[in-house]
């Protein structure tokens, strides 16, 4: 029987073969990114890996396809920034804002698949050479940081937890064991550590607020570092991203379907299960006005799209092939409201 997910999304099997664990792309300093030159009627990446914009003429920019001296706009997140679940590069937030919403200067995808703010931040310094002057910087996040900040505690290190951190600690463990076998300590074989790095779910961080508080120390840490990378002249706006469940949300017909046969195919386990306690829409709150102070400290402007989404949709409208990717309805909604609630033209 086909799925729902194969008859309503198929462009979601671009996206699987795009980031497959399988061939993933491990990179350095940054752990992972998207391939270079990835080329599909759905996505399509430059010689590093970014994503193409496509603007209001049918131009395409990226990264490392800039034409003219600028000025630029940047939008930095995780996948729902990138465009995950878009039928095409058209339909992604950047590519809606630079054709329709806030045309005035080219928009350039610096979004990364899993990436938590210390790779969104990571990312952008270490290609902020391809650019140009920058003008304005929008920061669309939120989810993956609030994810990350529930792995367990060993895993949160000084610059917090992030996507297959695990695998990493594992190759770690595995290249230390082959190390002793050739080492001696003292005149005697050193002792093999007795700590498990197999996490479970009795590993994950069960207090929701510290969730909350170290999720929104590392992303106001972070954020100085953008005030400085991005110049003097770039306005830096964040934005907690709309997620189905935080916008409480009643679930079209389509987002129904494919919602609970996500869950039921799910080897991990149903949304609920994995992320639950992180979907309320008081933990999304809380989180906000938590980066909501920070950002006034830091001149950073800081807006909560949420609630703005919530009054912008009905329970007839499908914008979500899951419960944090849009469809190209929904990407169409989010730019407009993003362009609109931070005074982009």
């Amino acid at each position: 029987m086909r799925l729902q997910r194969e008859a309503l999304t198929p462009q979601m099997r671009e996206y699987d073969r795009f980031f497959d664990p399988a061939d993933l792309n491990y990179q350095p300093y940054l752990m992972y990114f998207h391939h270079p030159h990835f080329t599909s009627p759905t996505i399509n990446t430059d010689r590093h890996g970014f994503r193409f914009s496509v603007g209001p003429d049918g131009q395409r920019a990226s990264a490392a396809a800039i034409e003219g001296p600028g000025p630029v706009r940047v939008i930095t997140g995780g996948s729902s920034a990138l465009g995950i679940g878009a039928t095409d590069d058209r339909h992604t937030l950047a590519s809606l804002l630079w054709s329709r919403y806030a045309p005035s200067h080219p928009w350039l995808n610096f979004s990364g698949r899993c990436y938590n703010s210390t790779q969104e931040v990571l990312l952008f310094t270490l290609y902020r050479h391809l650019l140009p002057e920058i003008d304005e910087v929008v920061l669309f996040s939120g989810l993956n940081d609030l994810t990350v900040g529930r792995l367990p505690e060993w895993q949160q290190g000084d610059h917090g937890a992030f996507f297959f951190c695990g695998e990493y600690f594992e190759a770690m463990d595995e290249l230390k064991e082959r190390n002793r076998k050739h080492s001696k300590v003292f005149g005697k074989r050193a002792e093999r550590s007795t700590r498990s790095r197999v996490a479970t779910f009795d590993d994950v961080r069960h207090d929701i607020g510290q969730v909350i508080d170290s999720a929104a120390e590392l992303t106001l840490r972070h954020l100085d570092t953008w005030r400085r990378v991005a110049g003097p002249a770039a306005r830096i706006s964040y934005v907690l991203q709309p997620m189905f469940l935080w916008t409480g949300k009643t679930w079209s017909p389509e987002e129904k379907l494919l919602f609970e046969e996500i869950d039921r195919i799910s080897k991990l386990g149903t949304w609920d299960e994995l992320y639950g306690d992180i979907s309320t829409p008081e933990v999304a709150r809380e989180f906000a006005e938590a980066i909501r102070v920070g950002c006034e400290k830091r001149d950073v402007r800081f807006y909560d799209l949420n609630p703005v989404v919530a009054d912008a949709v009905t329970g007839d409208d499908w914008i979500y092939v899951d419960r944090a990717h849009y469809t190209d309805r929904g990407h169409d909604v989010v730019a407009g409201l993003l362009a609109a609630t931070l005074g982009l033209s």
